[in-house]
């Protein structure tokens, strides 16, 4: 099974178009990286392959699923980073991850096990908005997997990484169908097997 299918898939702000027509089919366990420099749309298209906001034209389907008609249960095999990380900064780090198990449905005893992952199990009651912009990062990326997700979608996920920080990323997405977005070609490289440039379609698409 595909797990993503976009047809005529279209993004507007107002009477902009900001995304496609964009035709986009990606097997389940591949991977790829959006690439683009601001304004090309990367951000947009990945809040619409996590179904985090809804197409304004065209048809997307996840792992089969309808994209607008069958969110919620999409969001159960989607992990999400977004561009902003969303972390409640008074709760610690393993609040913030208990918080989103119980929302999630997913064990509490999840967390810590992720915090190790990632290596944020010695500032676990650390509060989030105490920690470095690569620890507020890592915190995001476990976040993302908390409930096994089948597809990633990550949005600029090395942003404030160190070396130690990427080549953990990398063990994390292993064998898991991903969507990332990045300016960095060599790690689209290193992560994606393909690749879309948002930038190089929109001068072909409306020149």
């Amino acid at each position: 099974m595909k797990a993503i299918e976009a047809a005529g898939l279209r993004q507007r702000f107002g009477t902009r178009t900001v995304l496609g027509p964009l035709d986009l089919s990606l097997e389940s366990g591949d991977s790829l990286a959006v690439l683009g420099e601001n304004g090309s749309g990367k951000t947009t298209l990945l809040r619409l392959l996590a179904t985090a906001a809804r197409p304004a034209g065209g048809e997307l389907r996840l792992f089969g699923l309808d994209a607008t008609r069958e969110r919620t249960e999409l969001r159960r095999r989607i992990g999400y980073l977004g561009d902003v990380a969303g972390h409640y900064p008074a709760l610690s780090a393993l609040e913030n991850l208990e918080f989103f198990c119980d929302l999630q449905g997913v064990e509490r005893a999840r967390a810590p096990r992720l915090l190790e992952q990632v290596g944020l199990a010695a500032v676990a009651r650390r509060r989030a908005g105490q920690l470095s912009r690569g620890m507020a990062q890592r915190l995001g990326l476990a976040r993302a997997l908390l409930h096994a997700p089948e597809l990633l979608v990550l949005d600029e996920p090395d942003a404030g990484l160190d070396e130690e920080g990427r080549g953990l990323l990398e063990k994390l997405v292993e064998g898991r169908s991903l969507v990332l977005a990045t300016h960095d070609r060599q790690l689209a490289g290193q992560l994606c097997r393909h690749t879309l440039d948002l930038s190089q379609r929109a001068l072909e698409a409306y020149q």
